[in-house]
């Protein structure tokens, strides 16, 4: 899991999640990118308030959104970050496999953020990094309640009767399913479910932007 400190440097703060893919590429949600703003990645974090000895603080570099990302409906809602510089492999670091094909309904998954751990407004971001499992269910949930869910593009997530989810703050963090990503937080209102980027779905856009990056 990677933290995203975003900053204007005079007003504008905030944060989201990510991860990293590679030993200078994290991925995100496009969404998270902020024209005027300076981004830094805190790796192998636990509490994000703190200076812990396994925390690695890396400025990106450059951001690459999709091409086709549509901030209106949130379709190809992610990004890759370029660091400065590459990670160093520690036990508290390490890259975070990329799932090729789609998990199905009844999975359960996990996702994991330092973001409100309440869904009342104004409810505070936690310092500590938590997670909560999910399953993975039917796309027509997400289609009857979320006016541009695509079910191509996205998965649904969530678990509406313990009303577990991601919430504001987790943004860009990985929806993880037996030690892949599978999806990336996007949107999604109370109560669950949620609505994840499509991982499967972008993997050949990640390895094309990857090999120019090389180039």
């Amino acid at each position: 899991m990677a933290f995203l400190r975003i900053s204007d440097g005079r007003f504008k703060n905030g944060y989201c999640g990510g991860f990293l893919v590679w030993s200078d590429i994290v991925l995100t949600a496009a969404h998270c990118y902020c024209k005027q703003c300076n981004i830094s990645v805190v790796l192998g974090a636990h509490n994000v308030q703190k200076t812990e000895a396994e925390q690695q603080s890396v400025h990106v570099s450059r951001c690459i959104i999709h091409p086709k990302y549509n901030n209106t409906t949130l379709e190809n809602d992610i990004m890759l970050l370029q660091l400065r510089h590459e990670a160093k492999w520690t036990q508290a670091v390490g890259i975070l496999p990329l799932a090729h094909k789609s998990v199905k309904k009844g999975a359960v998954c996990s996702v994991a953020g330092w973001g409100a751990t309440s869904t009342q407004e104004g409810a505070p971001s936690s310092p500590v990094l938590r997670e909560v499992a999910l399953p993975v269910v039917g796309d027509d949930l997400c289609s009857r309640r979320y006016k541009y869910y695509n079910r191509s593009l996205m998965i649904c997530a969530g678990n509406s009767k313990e009303k577990k989810d991601s919430w504001k703050g987790d943004s860009g963090g990985a929806l993880v399913c037996d030690g892949e990503a599978q999806g990336i937080v996007s949107f999604g209102t109370k109560p669950p479910p949620g609505a994840y980027t499509k991982v499967p779905e972008y993997i050949d856009w990640i390895h094309k932007t990857l090999e120019t990056l090389d180039s």
